[in-house]
């Protein structure tokens, strides 16, 4: 679980170095089989989605994080990769709306990113 809350903090770190905005991150473990921390991140364009991407994989990988699955690498709006205890969502701004992903999970809390971005 260590670990996992280590590759949470390369993650949300590489999307900060690409710019990601309104990085956050859920404490799911207690409530959900499917993972232990969900990251949440916004992009501007589809370029920017893809470049958050690719850096998270790059960074996790190189931490020793391994990605499962990736979803919506087609779509312009919207893409999940799946790295087992770690799940990364980035979204457009109205997929994000959309989804709402921080209601869904409401019951989870929230992890402190703050030492981990640049204001």
């Amino acid at each position: 679980m260590e670990q996992t809350k280590q590759l949470l903090e390369v993650a949300v770190r590489a999307a900060d170095l690409k710019r990601a905005e309104d990085i956050v991150a859920l404490d799911v473990q207690t409530i959900s089989l499917l993972a232990d921390y969900f990251m949440i991140c916004t992009a501007g364009n589809a370029r920017q989605i893809e470049a958050i991407a690719n850096e998270i994989e790059e960074k996790v990988e190189a931490a020793g994080g391994s990605i499962k699955h990736i979803e919506g690498k087609d779509s312009a709006k919207w893409m999940l990769m799946d790295f087992g205890d770690l799940i990364v969502h980035i979204f457009s701004e109205e997929e994000r709306e959309f989804y709402d992903l921080e209601k869904l999970w409401g019951d989870a809390p929230m992890v402190d990113l703050t030492q981990w971005v640049d204001e």
